[in-house]
């Protein structure tokens, strides 16, 4: 099943969530590259939200901001 991502920003934290779907407390965690941490399904090992640490503080400095994942986007039906 695909989902909709949806992008939530926490600016105490400067925090960018990117979720696939809510998150909840059985996600595993792994940091995957530089301060980016993504919570996997437990059974299946899919990547369901990626949280980039320091967000705001990132983009304030110009630098860009890679993410180790393979993303296949494409418009959903509404």
């Amino acid at each position: 099943m695909d989902a909709k991502l949806t992008f939530r920003y926490d600016r105490i934290g400067d925090i960018l969530y990117i979720d696939k779907c809510p998150p909840y407390p059985e996600q595993e965690s792994e940091e995957i590259g530089d301060e980016v941490v993504a919570r996997l399904n437990p059974k299946t090992g899919e990547i369901e939200t990626l949280e980039i640490l320091f967000f705001n503080s990132r983009l304030r400095q110009g630098e860009t901001i890679d993410l180790p994942v393979d993303a296949d986007l494409r418009l959903v039906a509404s």
